[in-house]
């Protein structure tokens, strides 16, 4: 007896199977669409999981989770603490202010601006600032050198110094100082047709580093006319001999006589006023290395004819030369009219102060293009000395035009930007390599000033300072 079978064609198994297959195609379909989820849900951590439901799976999804969370955690952290410590940094180093800075800023500011007064006033050679009393006396001398020398001075105007000696001596010098003679020392003695007068002048205020190179000595010699000299037509319009010395050894006893030397002489006529100027250079440059030799001068006022013209006669000559404060003299009028050391000298930096060339003006064209107003030239700018409190020693000029450079170096560099040969080629390696910096706009000629002020001691002085006012603007 045969057992029937099954044939592949026969409808049931041919539905069995279509359906398994049917199922295990659904399988299939629930596994990809886990994995894509789990795809989706997990990112860097996806796995590919036959189940996305079943415990083991979710654990490691979470693992997974946990350990993003923790490095995003740990991140922060470091990127906070390194925040704080450029923060401590640059506290530490004064770039980041806080509170207790802000309220100590005053301090740090005063500080710093004496610190560079300090500097300024070393540069202008000068220990601390000077503080001239009222009182302090500028002698017109002073000031005529000065103005006639000065850019801001009107040439027309002025009066130029009669000194012909000081003329050439300010030529060869950069420094020129006034000294008044100590009242309290000078001594005076008359005899029958002359006159002498002690005068001594302090150099210790000129410092080692300047080398004398010249010294005048001047003295005031007005017209006046008493009643005798009008009523004695002989002795009007008569000539003095006047005589200068340099004390070596004052004398011990009214009866005995200095030991001196005569620096200069000059017979002058007494029916002018005007000042008179002698040189006593070899003198002077001998009491600024050595000061202990410094005993002063001695002015000698020789009065031919006076001998038998009596004493009415002697007295009104000695006034005609101004030595020494008479009872009917007031301060102001003395104050211009005492007799004045000068000294002209040279600290061996820059040129003569009253050596001066003219400025070319530089008009630029009246229309710009845009592009150029940026490149590099000369800008305005006004130092005010009243801004800085330096007003009170300084007696001219009361400001200057200084000027300062700015603006670019652009590539190729113009012709009129003054450039040097480095600047040309550094320029050029900018222009392909942004890590090396352009040509800086720098000054290329400077020039200097005068400066006519009082210093620590109150002694007035003419310098002339370099490098002090911008003329010309580059690339360099």
């Amino acid at each position: 007896m045969v057992n029937p079978t099954r044939t592949p064609s026969d409808p049931e198994t041919t539905g069995l199977c279509r359906e398994r297959e049917r199922e295990r195609e659904r399988e299939r379909e629930r596994e990809r669409a886990g994995g894509w989820a789990l795809a989706r849900i997990g990112g860097p951590c996806a796995v590919s999981l036959p189940d996305a439901s079943s415990a083991r799976e979710l654990y490691a999804l979470l693992l997974c989770a946990l350990s993003l969370i923790m490095v995003a955690v740990l991140r922060s952290v470091v990127a906070l603490m390194l925040l704080l410590g450029q923060v401590w940094l640059g506290a530490a180093a004064g770039l980041i202010p806080d509170v207790e800075r802000r309220r100590h800023a005053p301090e740090h500011s005063e500080r710093f601006l004496r610190d560079f007064e300090l500097r300024l006033l070393n540069m202008f050679g000068l220990k601390r600032k000077p503080t001239p009393s009222k009182g302090a006396v500028v002698p017109q001398y002073m000031l005529d050198l000065y103005y006639m020398h000065s850019e801001n001075g009107d040439q027309k105007s002025i009066r130029r110094p009669r000194s012909i000696m000081g003329r050439h001596a300010a030529s060869r010098a950069n420094t020129i100082r006034s000294f008044h003679h100590e009242e309290a020392l000078e001594a005076l003695a008359s005899l029958k047709g002359r006159t002498t007068q002690q005068l001594f002048f302090n150099l210790t205020s000129v410092p080692a580093e300047e080398l004398i190179t010249s010294a005048e000595l001047r003295i005031f010699r007005d017209q006046v006319l008493s009643d005798f000299t009008q009523s004695n037509t002989s002795l009007a319009g008569a000539f003095q001999r006047i005589n200068i010395f340099e004390l070596f050894r004052p004398a011990q006893s009214p009866s005995q006589e200095p030991l001196t030397r005569l620096l200069d002489t000059r017979l002058v006529q007494d029916s002018h006023s005007r000042w008179e100027s002698f040189d006593v250079s070899s003198a002077a440059a001998r009491w600024a290395t050595q000061p202990h030799h410094n005993h002063g001068l001695m002015v000698e006022i020789l009065h031919p004819g006076e001998a038998s013209d009596g004493e009415e006669a002697e007295a009104s000559r000695s006034r005609h030369v101004r030595v020494s404060r008479s009872l009917h003299t007031n301060n102001e009028s003395w104050a211009q009219a005492r007799p004045l050391l000068v000294t002209y000298s040279h600290d061996g930096q820059g040129t003569a102060t009253l050596h001066r060339e003219k400025r070319q003006v530089r008009r630029p064209p009246k229309q710009r293009r845009k592009h150029q107003r940026a490149n590099c030239r000369r800008h305005p700018l006004y130092v005010d000395f009243s801004d800085v409190g330096w007003n009170v020693w300084i007696v001219a000029p009361p400001g200057y035009h200084a000027f300062y450079c700015q603006g670019e170096c652009p590539f190729p560099l113009p012709d009129h930007l003054n450039s040097t040969n480095h600047a040309i080629v550094q320029t050029l390696v900018n222009s392909v390599n942004s890590n090396v910096p352009r040509a800086c706009c720098v000054p290329t000629e400077l020039s200097p000033i005068s400066l006519l002020y009082l210093d620590e001691y109150e002694k007035v002085v003419l310098k002339n300072y370099q490098d002090m006012v911008v003329e010309g603007c580059g690339c360099r």
